[in-house]
């Protein structure tokens, strides 16, 4: 067992299959991995292939990872052009126009050297003129087009370094909310409006449908173990377990049970508190989650919080996660990083389903000893 691969501990973790000790996987994704290849952050989005930014990162550490790559669906009724405008030194913007058979739409983003990208304009602004074009560029084109060659030759490229998945989207309301003027506040008010609620329901049922396509269509063709679904605000900390059982639920469900028609495993990426919802995750067979973060941002507190998770998920949903990417890894000395990991172990102790992860992303300003106490911790094969 000494001799597995960092994928191979990945597969094992999220199959309930036991390693010689768990996976350690921090979720490193712009910050670190830029530093270790000398580029800023506009660098890295817009030239660097992701997927071999974290295999360089994942291979200084000497650790487990995951990460992710994607294929787009492409849409011929859909054209959009953007102009750049530097701002200054440090700032790039971005505004595009998307033309489509029910009309334009536009947005902006911003680009800068420091930090990742953030948008700034959004295309639906007024639902009776934007929606018809949105949802063409939503869910238009067809999943069955897509071309996953560039998915396979990732994954190819990857190896057993660790476990590259296939994005198949994110939850029924980040997708609606992330294009909607006003982002999640507007996103949220459109919800709770009883007049919006069919318009809303036939939306969801066409992104389930295309979400179910997507995934027969990733499984049928790429040799990918795992899928991946992301998360913006899709969770407690901000819609709530109410919308969110009834709105994303249903999404998450649809691809797990087509991806497990398939064979395949799924991730799903869940932010904030979750205690509420972590029996609902077993409940979905979900075969992980992360990052079960801890207080303030998370609920998920120390070892008694952690038991709890274990007992919630039951064996069916791998754990990944909870070590604090601010209180500990950035603020926190090695022994704060170590007693932490020493959690997660003795909660998950003789359950496979755990992987040592970070709460969300490691931020660039983590101190190195940090995470080399965190990988070092979890590599203890007596405890």
């Amino acid at each position: 067992m000494a001799n597995l691969t960092g994928k191979q501990r990945m597969l094992n973790a999220y199959r309930g299959i036991p390693s010689d000790r768990p996976a350690v996987a921090p979720e490193f994704w712009y910050y670190y991995p830029a530093k270790i290849l000398g580029v800023d952050m506009i660098q890295f989005q817009r030239e660097v292939p992701f997927h071999q930014a974290l295999k360089a990162t994942f291979e200084t550490f000497n650790c487990e990872g995951w990460g992710i790559a994607g294929a787009g669906i492409p849409n011929d009724r859909v054209t959009s052009t953007s102009k750049e405008t530097w701002l200054d030194a440090e700032t790039l913007e971005v505004r595009t126009t998307m033309r489509t058979p029910h009309g334009e739409l536009t947005s902006a983003s911003r680009l800068s050297r420091q930090e990742p990208g953030w948008t700034i304009e959004r295309p639906v602004k007024d639902l009776t003129r934007d929606l018809p074009a949105w949802e063409e560029t939503a869910f238009g084109g067809d999943p069955e087009s897509m071309n996953v060659e560039p998915l396979i030759q990732a994954w190819k490229e990857v190896g057993e370094t660790y476990l590259l998945e296939a994005c198949v989207g994110v939850p029924f309301f980040d997708c609606y909310a992330s294009a909607r003027e006003g982002g999640f506040e507007t996103g949220i008010y459109d919800f709770m409006t009883p007049e919006l609620e069919p318009t809303l329901e036939a939306l969801q049922r066409k992104y389930i449908e295309r979400m179910i396509r997507t995934t027969r269509v990733i499984c049928e063709r790429t040799p990918l173990e795992s899928l991946f679904i992301g998360c913006s605000w899709s969770c407690n900390s901000l819609m709530g377990p109410e919308l969110w059982r009834r709105w994303d639920k249903p999404v998450i469900r649809a691809v797990v049970d087509e991806a497990h028609r398939h064979g395949r495993l799924v991730h799903v990426h869940f932010h904030g508190r979750c205690l509420e919802t972590v029996a609902d995750f077993a409940e979905l067979g979900i075969d992980c989650v992360c990052p079960f973060e801890r207080p303030p941002g998370g609920d998920v507190a120390g070892l008694e919080g952690l038991q709890r998770v274990a007992r919630l998920l039951n064996g069916r949903t791998t754990m990944n996660g909870n070590v604090h990417t601010v209180e500990t890894l950035i603020r926190g000395m090695p022994e704060d990083v170590r007693r932490e990991v020493q959690e997660i172990r003795e909660a998950f102790r003789g359950n496979p389903r755990v992987i040592v992860g970070t709460g969300d992303q490691v931020g660039c300003e983590t101190p190195k000893e940090n995470l080399i106490a965190m990988i070092e911790e979890a590599k203890h094969v007596n405890q």
